[in-house]
């Protein structure tokens, strides 16, 4: 890819987006599509090389099995836009088909309390047509005798557009065609942001550029509670590490692993010919934005172990990769801000996805493009993701957090 810009073309945008991974591209993608927008956009990326982003180190996973209706919802148009990903591009040749590698999730319950949860979530799943099975361990066992199921009370498990895809394509295309469509990428810093009455009406680049603005979108990743608070404002977000295994094993299994999510934390899927492990540490706290150091014995000392308990054939594996990533954290819900401020009323969040950012990005980005360009949601409502919830003390109710 060529070399980015550093500086911007222009004096003024009608929408500027600081951050140009998943979600300011899936942003800036969807603006550029809609025939009812016509404002100029530029995104501002610290580096294009986007190499310690959470989108080069996410693991492009998908499911419906959350608790809350809209995370569901949000769910089932991530996997529309996945199965449908050409016809989104206007059936451009160029485009290749994404297909879902649909495992699905097994969310293991080891109390009858957790057991209970699932079964609850289960049927808000049923009711909004996702395909979620609640098992008893007995069948569990009877469709993969692999697991280790004794002391297991139940679980939940959806083979039906459940897994990973490529997210790397996705990004590609939604970024090359944002460009192509006349959406502007510079690679620099926002260092300043200036605030009139209730709205955003400067940027400033760590190049010396001022320039007026008419949106601006924070799409900064861990990062972002850096951009709001140029603006004075407050957000809950924070970088925390999260580490990723990838290993061979010495007696593959007879079939697809599903994504399991063991009651430990730990969570384990097939990843082609090879597995892929992660979990959070047992001590999470915040880490500086260019932390990636990995911890080896968390492979060692816990994930290793657990996988091994659950799935026994996995007692001999030799790890072949590794890696740590960053959650953009949000410590109050643990789900996303979404939406204009309550005050500051064209500063808008794409923040705090907390794991679930690549599989909601698309619809987050759609909706996003609605508000900026309608003023209101015309698809999926996605008011309950609101700031003004943080400043009310009221949480985003979601069980299922991984």
């Amino acid at each position: 890819m060529a070399l980015a810009p550093s500086a911007p073309k222009s004096n003024h945008y009608d929408v500027i987006i600081v951050g140009g991974a998943m979600y300011g591209s899936s942003v800036a993608w969807w603006l550029s599509r809609n025939s009812d927008f016509n404002g100029s956009i530029l995104v501002v990326e610290r580096d294009m090389s986007f190499e310690f982003t959470s989108t080069s180190h996410t693991n492009s996973c998908i499911r419906q099995q959350f608790s809350n209706p809209t995370n569901i919802q949000i769910s089932q148009f991530g996997v529309e836009f996945i199965n449908n990903f050409q016809s989104f591009f206007d059936n451009d040749p160029r485009v290749p088909e994404i297909h879902i590698q649909a495992f699905g999730y097994m969310y293991i319950a080891d109390t009858p309390e957790f057991a209970a949860t699932l079964k609850d979530s289960q049927a808000i799943q049923a009711k909004l047509g996702a395909g979620t099975q609640h098992m008893t361990a007995a069948q569990i066992k009877a469709d993969y005798p692999f697991y280790m199921v004794d002391d297991i009370v139940a679980a939940n498990h959806n083979r039906i557009n459940e897994g990973y895809f490529d997210g790397a394509t996705i990004f590609d295309w939604c970024k090359r065609v944002a460009r192509e469509k006349g959406t502007e990428y510079i690679e620099n810093e926002v260092i300043s942001i200036e605030v009139k009455g209730k709205r955003v009406t400067r940027v400033t680049l760590k190049s010396g550029k001022n320039m007026s603005c008419g949106t601006l979108v924070n799409c900064a990743g861990p990062r972002a509670v850096e951009t709001a608070r140029m603006a004075g404002l407050y957000l809950p977000v924070e970088p925390r590490k999260r580490y990723t295994f990838i290993f061979d094993a010495q007696s593959p299994l007879e079939c697809d692993l599903p994504l399991t999510i063991d009651p430990s934390g730990v969570h384990v899927r097939s990843e082609g010919s090879y597995y892929l492990a992660g979990c959070p540490p047992d001590d999470d706290p915040a880490v500086d934005y260019d932390d990636f150091t990995q911890d080896h014995t968390i492979w060692q000392e816990k994930v290793w172990p657990i996988i091994a308990t659950r799935i026994p054939q996995f007692d001999a594996i030799k790890l072949v990769n590794s890696w740590a990533g960053h959650y953009a954290y949000n410590t109050f819900d643990q789900n996303a801000v979404i939406g204009p401020h309550h005050e500051v009323e064209n500063f808008i969040f794409s923040n705090g996805f907390s794991g679930h950012g690549f599989q909601q990005s698309m619809a987050m980005g759609r909706g996003l493009s609605e508000i900026i360009t309608y003023g209101t949601y015309r698809s999926i409502d996605l008011t309950p993701f609101a700031y003004k919830r943080i400043a009310e003390g009221k949480p985003f109710t979601e069980k299922a957090v991984i």
